[in-house]
């Protein structure tokens, strides 16, 4: 049996308590820690050098930073580090984006102790979790992603092709792009189709 000592960053102290007493029964957790002081992130990973670092994506309670990102400048500077991301934003562009950045896995915050324990075993002996698959993306870029937020924001075209400074022909050939990556025919189902898949906010 592997003995696990994890590490979880989240900005939730009763998600965090409760995973904690979740997990105490089982053998394979050797220690379990969570932090929500970011700036002594670094050094605990140093001083404790968890097998496993859980991360949740959004932590905005802790920091402006979200949890995707957070990982990405950790794995630069620890590469070593086995981060797995434990979150309930579970949308296709979260796990391809925790794929590419290195994260050795995804899970939703929903799994059964059991279940998550398994995977974290899984993962301390090399392998990559990810327990739903990424379907294929072609990524939209940070001009498309922010066109599609001014139309969720309520913007016609004229005002969206004024705020960008790009004429409306423009903004015409943007929208196609957008739609022939989300294989969607009008801005309605575009702006759908980028919140289910995570590229921009739901709308409140």
């Amino acid at each position: 049996m592997f003995l696990i000592n994890i590490l979880l960053v989240d900005d939730h102290i009763l998600f965090s308590k409760s995973l904690e007493v979740a997990l105490s029964d089982y053998p394979e957790i050797e220690t379990f820690k969570s932090i929500n002081d970011i700036s002594m992130l670094d050094k605990t990973i140093e001083e404790d050098t968890p097998d496993i670092l859980l991360m949740d994506i959004n932590l905005k309670n802790i920091t402006s930073e979200d949890g995707l990102e957070l990982a990405k400048q950790l794995l630069y500077r620890h590469p070593e580090l086995k981060i797995v991301i434990l979150s309930g934003y579970d949308l296709p562009v979260y796990r391809s984006e925790a794929r590419k950045i290195g994260a050795k896995g995804f899970i939703n915050k929903n799994t059964e102790p059991e279940t998550l324990i398994a995977f974290l075993s899984q993962i301390v002996q090399g392998k990559i979790i990810f327990n739903r698959e990424i379907p294929f993306l072609e990524e939209l870029t940070d001009c498309e992603k922010q066109i599609l937020q001014l139309i969720a924001s309520g913007l016609k075209r004229k005002e969206i092709a004024d705020t960008l400074y790009i004429s409306e022909r423009t903004l015409s050939n943007h929208l196609q792009h957008i739609f022939e990556k989300l294989n969607v025919s009008s801005s309605v189902e575009a702006v759908t189709k980028a919140i289910q898949l995570g590229y921009i906010p739901p709308i409140c």
